[in-house]
């Protein structure tokens, strides 16, 4: 599978230490005082392991940082799931792992990917969302968690519908998804997108992620997506001094999903 580097990651970092702490403290700032601001960070495509993929795991190891893992089913096999295990091991209260699919592929013959989108029946959206989750949790079992990460963040109300049906306990899209989660189906959105961006310009690219990040800093819940496929060494490197800037502030409260349902 091709994973294309977004440009604002093709030249050095532009961002020191203190400048993103000050980016970050000033967002902070336009929330009104004690009142902490919810950050999680969401990683999809999970199921293959590898370099960059450790190099994730142990980036959020070092900062003992939650990490909302969105893992697709049918890429997971007992042996991938085992090489996981030693890193859920260290710290396993810093990993939220969850449904992201079934195969990760779109049946749309039209219009935007979806997997769980309008040309399906609903019978093939429940098999495919029951075989996922019963494979899921047949290798975690209780390390899995029934939140359901829609490949490319979009499924239509039928898919919506049936997973409060089938017992997830939430959804995680892109904040303005539509149509909504129904009653009792939290979502839990992402607002910042770190890897699958549009600007064709390092410089345009740089100045929009800062302003998704001040956005949504200052809404009071801070959702990051993440993808390590298309993360180089600017990228690993911009990661981690968000994550520092990040654990500095003591106002920002880093939680997973797991967290959120049982506040």
């Amino acid at each position: 599978m091709h994973h294309p580097l977004s440009p604002l990651w093709k030249l050095p970092l532009r961002y020191s230490k203190s400048r993103l702490q000050h980016g970050v403290d000033s967002a902070m700032e336009q929330v009104p005082q004690l009142l902490p601001v919810r950050v999680y960070f969401r990683a999809d495509d999970i199921g293959i392991p590898g370099k960059r993929f450790s190099r994730l795991l142990d980036l959020f190891l070092d900062y003992r940082m939650p990490l909302c893992l969105a893992v697709v089913p049918a890429w997971l096999s007992r042996q991938r799931w085992e090489a996981f295990q030693k890193a859920d091991q260290q710290a396993p209260q810093n990993w939220c792992w969850h449904q992201h699919g079934w195969r990760h592929l779109s049946h749309e013959i039209a219009g935007k990917k979806q997997e769980f989108g309008p040309v399906r029946t609903a019978g093939d959206i429940v098999q495919d969302i029951t075989r996922g989750r019963k494979k899921l949790e047949h290798l975690m079992k209780d390390r899995f968690m029934p939140v359901f990460t829609p490949p490319w963040n979009r499924c239509d109300g039928r898919t919506l519908a049936l997973l409060k049906k089938n017992g997830f306990k939430a959804v995680s899209r892109h904040h303005h998804s539509v149509p909504e989660a129904p009653e009792g189906l939290p979502d839990f959105a992402v607002n910042v997108d770190l890897h699958t961006r549009r600007e064709t310009q390092p410089e345009e690219g740089c100045h929009a992620l800062m302003e998704e990040l001040s956005a949504a800093i200052s809404s009071g819940t801070c959702g990051i997506m993440i993808h390590h496929q298309r993360m180089n060494p600017a990228a690993f490197d911009f990661l981690e001094l968000l994550l520092c800037a990040m654990k500095q502030n003591p106002r920002i409260l880093p939680v997973h999903f797991k967290d959120m349902l049982h506040e």
